[in-house]
């Protein structure tokens, strides 16, 4: 018989990874509510014109990689409906804040998301077909502020001290403006204009892409091309005085809270519905593809939809990657150990070193339980593998309230009444 094996490109998420994968949702949780962010929770799929709408047709995205299908209708008078997981968020977000018509209120939507994303791409390191995000939108109408650079500013500011609380060092902010709805066609007219005698001379994906989607090309990383990308036209010969009077009002707010950034005119990002601010933050410990999340502007991606006008911004974090930047991190430092093994001395003494191990988790230490068939040698040898500290429960123990505790670090050994215990070992 076939042994079963995860599909291609998705993984199966165990221990201790999930605890990183926990941390780290915790973390933006907590971050993201200090600037009162709400959760969202959308389908994993939705309508195909919902992504061919808003994405673009011509992206990679929308023309290779989403998994659509028709779904049958349940009765005759009934038409099939195209249905695709969904490749990315930001689209069913807007797609809720219009059916919900969450505009009414007058007020700023800050929604936030955590769930599984889904690409038909070849998965390498980092890249799976079933990939998770974490990601938030600001969006509202234009009453409320929502165009204002200093959403942009806010937001990005609070992607930096979430990166500082989650530990990751040596984070750098990359930015450019792609331009208001007007700017950025006349951009890409010039783009395509620049690369006919071009891209021949360049990868086969520039080559489609010159003609598809101009913009794709200045994110090749393809060494030999990076020469001739750089001779391209720059968004910033094409931006209006109201697109760099925005730009200059964001990067003036990133100053004032001490926010570092650096400006990268090739940073334009491929979604058909960026407008104005786009924005990475990369990290060095992650090779080429060195982005840990991105977002950007999306002026006009509700009105694209069929819904009001309602200025927003966003961004997106795989994840795989930013996991991959912290394991690389912890890998330098110290594993983390429970407080305490605690080791019935035979198996008479289960029970009650169950009762013991209940105790001092409902007083706030992790704690792991052996088993009172296991030979002591045993007990000490697998002790030492999980946790700081072994706790001794034989008869004697049990007799007189006084446990032996055991340091592994120092050898160390001791005897602790229980009424002790939790403060000795939460000291160790």
């Amino acid at each position: 018989m076939t042994l079963l094996k995860a599909v291609r490109g998705t993984r199966d998420l165990l221990p201790p990874e999930t605890e990183l994968w926990d941390r780290v949702e915790t973390t933006a949780r907590r971050v993201f509510a200090r600037y009162n962010f709400g959760e969202i929770r959308t389908p994993i799929f939705e309508d195909t014109s919902l992504f061919s709408r808003s994405v673009g047709e011509e992206t990679d995205i929308v023309s290779k990689e989403m998994y659509t299908w028709e779904d049958r209708a349940r009765a005759q008078s009934e038409k099939s409906q195209s249905l695709t997981l969904r490749p990315e968020n930001t689209a069913g977000v807007v797609r809720a804040y219009i059916e919900h018509k969450l505009g009414e209120s007058g007020l700023l939507q800050k929604l936030c998301y955590i769930g599984p994303q889904f690409r038909r791409e070849r998965p390498q390191k980092g890249r799976y077909r079933q990939f998770w995000q974490i990601g938030a939108e600001v969006i509202g109408p234009p009453s409320a502020g929502s165009e204002s650079p200093l959403r942009d500013a806010e937001v990005l500011e609070m992607l930096a001290s979430f990166l500082d609380e989650l530990g990751i060092n040596g984070w750098t902010l990359v930015l450019n403006s792609v331009g208001s709805s007007t700017d950025r066609p006349k951009y890409i007219a010039a783009l395509r204009e620049a690369l006919k005698d071009k891209a021949p001379q360049m990868c086969a994906d520039c080559q489609r892409r010159a003609e598809t989607n101009p913009l794709r090309v200045l994110d090749c990383k393809v060494p030999e091309d990076q020469p001739i990308i750089e001779t391209l036209p720059k968004i910033a010969d094409f931006l209006d005085d109201a697109s760099k009077a925005h730009f200059a009002a964001v990067l003036a707010a990133l100053d004032a809270c001490g926010v570092r950034y650096e400006i990268n005119p090739r940073l334009v990002r491929g979604l058909d519905y960026y407008t104005r601010t786009t924005f990475e933050f990369t990290h060095g410990g992650l090779g080429a593809q060195n982005a840990l999340l991105g977002g950007g502007r999306y002026d006009g991606l509700s009105e694209m939809l069929g819904g009001p006008r309602a200025p927003g911004i966003g961004f997106a974090m795989g994840l795989d990657r930013l996991i991959l930047t912290l394991q690389a991190a912890q890998a330098e430092s110290a594993p983390t150990l429970a407080d305490a093994f605690v080791a019935p001395l035979g198996e008479s003494l289960n029970a009650d070193a169950l009762a013991l191990a209940r105790e001092l988790r409902r007083k706030g230490l992790q704690i792991e339980l052996g088993d009172g068939g296991f030979r002591l040698k045993k007990s000490f040898e697998i002790g030492n593998k999980l946790a700081r500290n072994i706790v001794l429960l034989g008869e004697d123990e049990q007799r007189s309230g006084i446990l032996t505790v055991k340091h592994f670090a120092t050898g160390e050994q001791t005897k602790i009444p229980r009424a002790e215990l939790a403060q000795a070992l939460r000291n160790s």
